[in-house]
């Protein structure tokens, strides 16, 4: 029996999480988001959803689901034609696909399987904290690099890679495009990145969720093969995000080394992979217009954005289906720009969500909705700006 005096130590470093404080008005970020999404009149632009989804995808579920096929386990590595249908999607040969339930676990797993405890890691700030975190229960240390600039592009750059890297750094993770702002990398960039990882054994973890809003996207794998681990998830493009369904894409010895970290040993939801193939069967049919609304949608609001003083868009166009709001030229708290948003029926996310240093700068919304939504998020902004400047 434990002593009645016991007490539970303090967690190690590897358990440790990024603590978040939930919004006003609740104990806890669950309760929170599940308010949101209990509302059916709440405008979802905080989590970088896509709501523009195709029916084919849900169509292909449903019939499985009539068909009783979820009755059975799937094969615990996925539907070869799936597998097959994503190396197509991207134009890979030769390489493994490891699917997972969304890009989160696959994230964790090739921190798990990879790296080492004397090794560091790069990793952007402004970025996914989840990232970070993963990599904290791992590796010693992880060196966050400031891009909320100008003049880097508000990206990392291979010269800012250099100036934060050193004998130790054993993995360099770049979001391409950016979560939360919406920067993306040149071909050049990629390749200069790839030399530097050729010249130091470096793994480049290029997490490609927002891939497909893109103007132009590139893959590292074409040229660091053998050291690039490409993350892939069905939640964005394809409208999925409550279904769980992502992956890693790499060479056969570095999906073998994450496989052995694999605790779902009982492969993926057998439905969602239905959803998936369709989804990729028939994305020439509609990633088009996806992606038109997309472009039409941020260019409203950054028409809407210009007039407004002390307000701009650090990142315009963005290569996401999300950009941030820079309010601090009108001095106002983006936490509390949320919270007046909630009260319109617009859920946003302020800033500290993706950045400890530059959070209290920014607004983040996601514009993958409907383009009647995006006119009320545009009425309804400026007077809001408005009503806290006052404030």
């Amino acid at each position: 029996m434990r002593d009645k005096d016991f007490d539970i130590k303090n967690p190690k470093k590897k358990f440790k999480k990024t603590e978040r404080v939930p919004p006003k008005g609740y104990d806890n970020a669950n309760d929170f988001f599940e308010d949101m999404y209990m509302d059916e009149d709440m405008i979802w632009m905080g989590q970088n959803t896509n709501h523009l989804q195709d029916d084919t995808i849900s169509d292909a579920m449903i019939e499985a689901i009539k068909e009783k096929n979820y009755c059975k386990y799937p094969a615990p590595e996925g539907f070869s034609e799936l597998k097959q249908l994503i190396l197509d999607d991207f134009g890979f040969k030769d390489l493994e696909v490891l699917l997972t339930a969304g890009a989160t676990e696959s994230l964790y797993l090739c921190m798990q399987a990879l790296l080492e405890p004397e090794d560091n890691v790069v990793l952007s700030d402004p970025g996914y904290f989840i990232i970070g975190d993963f990599a904290n229960r791992f590796a010693n240390e992880v060196r966050y690099v400031p891009i909320y600039h100008e003049e880097n592009h508000y990206k990392l750059t291979p010269k800012l890679l250099r100036e934060n890297m050193d004998e130790n750094t054993r993995m360099v993770i770049l979001i391409d495009p950016l979560n939360p702002l919406g920067s993306a990398y040149t071909e050049d960039e990629l390749k200069e990145f790839a030399e530097i990882a050729k010249e130091n054994d470096l793994y480049l973890l290029h997490d490609v969720t927002y891939k497909d809003f893109a103007r132009e996207h590139y893959n590292m794998e074409d040229y660091a093969p053998g050291q690039t681990l490409t993350i892939f998830s069905f939640s964005k493009i394809f409208g999925m995000a409550g279904l769980r369904i992502g992956g890693v894409l790499s060479s056969k010895p570095i999906i073998d080394a994450i496989r052995n970290a694999v605790v779902n040993d009982l492969g993926v939801n057998i439905i969602t992979q239905y959803g998936a193939i369709a989804g990729l069967k028939t994305k020439p049919q509609w990633i088009g217009r996806i992606r038109e609304t997309c472009f039409e949608n941020q260019r409203l609001i950054h028409e809407m954005i210009e007039p407004i003083e002390g307000v701009f868009l650090p990142v315009y166009p963005s290569d996401a289906n999300m950009m941030v709001i820079d309010l601090s030229g009108a001095g106002i708290n983006p936490k509390e720009m949320s919270n007046y948003l909630v009260g319109k029926k617009l859920f946003t996310r302020e800033g500290e969500y993706t950045s400890e240093e530059f959070g209290d700068r920014y607004l983040r919304i996601s514009f993958s909705i409907p383009t009647e939504e995006i006119k009320v998020f545009c009425e309804e902004f400026p007077k809001a700006v408005e009503a806290l400047r006052t404030k």
